[in-house]
C-alpha cells in the first residue's frame, strides 16, 4: 500500500471538515426555523382552539403557522399527513389555507445545495489558491511556467550594486541599449542578441547581472530555474517553455533569465536513451522557440551556468546564444569594488584598509566576499566594537578557511609543540623564498574537522601564469611543516602531513602531466585539462603506457622530493629562528610578522634547489 502524500491528506482533512460544517448548518437552519414535528391528531387539536393563523398543505404533509408562538420558542407545527376532511375544519375557522412545493425540494435546495456550493467556491477560489503556492498546484496548472516575474518597480537593482565584473557589465551595456531604444540601436543594421549564456563559477554574481540588466532597462524580469521545466509527465517541460515565451511576447519588451541552464540543455548525445525522453523535448521546444522569436519585439533571454561543457552544441551555435559572457572570480581590485558595495551598511573603523582585505582574499567570488563582510560584522557585534576592524575581518577569513576555533580540542604539551614545529615549518620556508607570498599569520590554535594549526599567507598580487619555479617553491613550502619534524625528531614524523602531501602531490602531477615541465617525460600532456572557471579536479589516471607511466611516477615523485630537501635546508641554516619562533608560538598561539620579524622577507635570497640526483645521496 502506498503512503498518502501530503497534498493527499490535506485534502482528506478538508473533506472531513466540509462534511461537518454542513452538518453545523443544517443544524443551525433547523433551529432558526423553529419547525416543530407533531402528530395529525394534535395538529387538529390546536385547529380547534384557534392557535393556527395560517395552513400550507403539501402532497404528504401540513404546515400551520402559531398565533401566538412563545418568545424564542416554536413558530410552527408540521404535521406528516393531509386529510381532505380537514378543508372544511379550516375553512369554517376562518384559516388562511396556501398551497406548496412538492415536499422537501425547497428546503434540499436551502440546507444542502447552498452550502455546499459554498465549500466549493472556497476550495477553489482560496484553499486552492493557497496549496498552489505551496506547490501543490492542480492538473490544470501543470503546464504553465513557474517563472517568477518582477516589473520595473520590484527589480531595485542596477550596475552600480554590481561590482567586480567590468567586462562583463559592458558587454551586457549593448542589450541594455536595445532595450531602451532598439530603434536607434539597428539604425546601421545591427540586430541584438538573441541569447545571451553567462558562464561562471557559482557566486560570481550571473543572476545579479542579469536582474541589474533588466533594472537599467527598466523592464520586466522572468526568472525561472532549469529545473523546474522537468517534470515526471512527458510534454509538461516543452508546455512550460511554450507557456514562458507566450507570457514573455505579451510583457515586451522584457528579460528571459534562466538559471542553471544545464539543468534543461544537457547534451543529448549522452545520457538519454530515446528520441521520446522528457528532458530532449523540453530541450527541443527550447530551440524552436528560440529560433522562432524575434528580438525586435524586446524579448532578450538571459541564462547562466557554471557547467557549460555539457550544455548541447545545438543550443550554444550562432542565432541562438549568440553571445557568452565570462563571469569569472574577481582580480584584487574587483575585489576591493565588491567590498565596498557590501559594507555600505557596516560601520567600518577608520583605519579599516579594504584594500589588505582584497588581498587576503584571493579566491574569493562576490558571495564569499558579501559573506566574508557579514561574518566580520557578527566578530566586532560578539565583541561589543563599535565598528568593524581589519582584525575583525582577519577572523571572518580564518573562520571561512579554517573553519571554527575547537576551543574544546586540547592537545597534551607534546603535541602543541610538533605542532608549533611543524607550522613554523611552514612560516620560515615561505618567508625565506623569493617567490613566494609572504606571511601573514601563524596558529596553533585547532580549527575545523582536522586543522591543529594553520599558516595564512597575504599575496602581494593576482598571479595569473606560474613559472615552473614558482610551482617548485610552492611545493617547498607545502613540505616545511614535514622537513621541520625531520629535522627536529631525527626523522619521526607524525600525520599532521596529510593534507600538504596531497597538495605537493597534486601540484606535481600537474607539472608532470599538464604542463610538460619534466624534460624527461616529453613536452606533451597526458589528462584532460581542468576547466579554469569550475575549480574541479582532475584526479583520473594519465593516459599512458606503463613505462611512461613509470617515469611520470618516478618524476612526481622527484619533484616533491625536490621541494623537502629545500625545505630541509632552508631550515636547517635557520634553525634558530625555528627554535625562537617555537617558543613564541607556544606563548602566543598566534603570531605575525609584526609579533615575530623573522617571518618576514629578510634578505631576500634565494635558496639554491638541489636536483633529485643530489638528494638521493643527502
Amino acid at each position: 500500500m502506498e503512503p498518502i502524500n501530503r497534498k493527499q491528506a490535506w485534502t482528506v482533512w478538508y473533506i472531513i471538515a466540509a462534511f461537518l460544517g454542513v452538518m453545523l448548518v443544517q443544524q443551525v437552519w433547523s433551529t432558526y426555523q423553529q419547525v416543530e414535528t407533531v402528530s395529525y391528531t394534535e395538529f387538529q387539536s390546536l385547529v380547534a382552539d384557534k392557535k393556527i393563523s395560517e395552513v400550507v398543505v403539501g402532497q404528504d404533509r401540513i404546515e400551520g403557522t402559531l398565533k401566538n408562538p412563545e418568545p424564542g420558542g416554536t413558530t410552527k407545527v408540521v404535521a406528516v399527513r393531509v386529510d381532505p376532511a380537514l378543508a372544511d375544519k379550516l375553512a369554517a375557522e376562518g384559516i388562511k389555507v396556501k398551497g406548496s412545493p412538492p415536499a422537501g425540494m425547497l428546503g434540499a435546495v436551502l440546507s444542502w445545495v447552498i452550502p455546499i456550493g459554498l465549500f466549493y467556491v472556497l476550495w477553489f477560489f482560496l484553499i486552492r489558491k493557497m496549496a498552489e503556492k505551496q506547490g501543490f498546484g492542480g492538473l490544470m496548472t501543470i503546464g504553465k511556467s513557474h517563472a517568477k516575474v518582477y516589473v520595473e518597480t520590484d527589480t531595485k537593482v542596477t550596475f552600480k550594486d554590481v561590482a567586480g565584473v567590468d567586462e562583463a557589465k559592458f558587454e551586457l551595456q549593448e542589450v541594455v541599449a536595445f532595450l531602451k531604444d532598439p530603434a536607434s540601436f539597428g539604425r546601421l543594421g545591427a540586430r541584438a542578441p538573441k541569447g545571451i549564456l553567462l558562464v561562471g563559477p557559482p557566486g560570481t554574481g550571473k543572476t545579479l547581472l542579469a536582474r541589474a540588466v533588466a533594472g537599467e532597462a527598466g523592464v520586466s524580469f522572468f526568472s525561472i530555474s532549469g529545473s523546474e521545466f522537468v517534470e515526471m509527465f512527458v510534454g509538461v517541460g516543452a508546455a512550460r517553455v511554450r507557456d514562458l515565451f507566450e507570457q514573455a511576447r505579451k510583457a515586451a519588451p522584457c528579460i528571459i533569465f534562466i538559471d542553471e541552464l544545464d539543468a534543461l540543455g544537457r547534451s543529448r548525445t549522452a545520457g538519454t536513451f530515446g528520441g521520446h525522453d522528457e528532458k530532449e523535448q523540453t530541450l527541443n521546444q527550447l530551440l524552436s522557440e528560440l529560433d522562432g522569436f524575434d528580438p525586435s519585439i524586446g524579448v532578450i533571454l538571459l541564462a547562466a551556468t557554471n557547467r557549460p561543457e555539457i550544455l548541447d552544441p545545438a543550443l550554444l551555435r550562432a542565432g541562438r546564444f549568440d553571445r557568452q559572457v565570462l563571469v569569472d572570480r574577481p582580480d584584487r581590485k574587483g575585489r576591493r569594488d565588491i567590498l565596498e558595495v557590501h559594507v555600505r551598511k557596516v560601520t567600518l573603523a577608520p583605519e579599516t584598509d579594504l584594500d589588505q582585505v582584497a588581498g587576503l582574499t584571493t579566491g574569493f567570488t562576490g558571495a564569499d566576499l558579501a559573506n566574508l563582510v557579514n561574518e566580520a560584522a557578527v566578530i566586532a557585534t560578539r565583541r561589543r566594537s563599535a565598528d568593524v576592524t581589519l582584525s575583525d575581518f582577519t577572523a571572518a577569513i580564518e573562520r571561512i578557511i579554517a573553519g571554527i576555533e575547537k576551543k574544546s580540542r586540547i592537545l597534551t604539551p607534546r603535541d602543541r609543540r610538533r605542532v608549533a614545529y611543524h607550522e613554523m615549518g611552514h612560516a620560515l620556508v615561505a618567508a625565506s623564498l623569493p617567490d613566494v607570498d609572504p606571511v601573514h599569520k601563524v596558529s596553533i590554535i585547532p580549527r575545523g574537522v582536522g586543522a591543529l594549526g594553520y599558516t595564512i599567507q597575504r599575496p602581494t598580487e593576482d598571479r595569473f601564469l606560474l613559472a615552473e619555479s614558482d610551482l617548485r617553491q610552492r611545493i617547498a613550502v607545502l613540505m616545511g611543516g614535514r622537513a621541520a619534524e625531520m629535522l627536529i625528531y631525527d626523522g619521526d614524523v607524525s600525520t599532521g602531513a596529510a593534507d600538504d602531501l596531497q597538495r605537493a602531490t597534486d601540484i606535481a602531477t600537474e607539472m608532470v602531466t599538464l604542463y610538460g615541465m619534466v624534460p624527461s617525460i616529453g613536452q606533451r600532456t597526458y589528462k584532460t585539462p581542468p576547466q579554469s572557471f569550475l575549480g574541479l579536479e582532475q584526479r583520473e589516471k594519465a593516459s599512458a603506457s606503463e613505462e611512461t607511466q613509470r617515469e611520470i611516477d618516478v618524476g612526481v615523485r622527484d619533484i616533491v622530493a625536490t621541494g623537502l630537501s629545500v625545505a630541509r635546508d632552508v631550515l636547517t641554516k635557520r634553525r634558530n629562528d625555528l627554535e625562537k619562533g617555537v617558543e613564541l608560538l607556544l606563548m602566543k598561539e598566534a603570531i605575525t610578522a609584526e609579533d615575530f620579524p623573522a617571518l618576514a622577507h629578510a634578505d631576500g635570497s634565494p635558496v639554491q634547489v638541489q636536483e633529485p640526483a643530489e638528494i638521493a645521496r643527502a
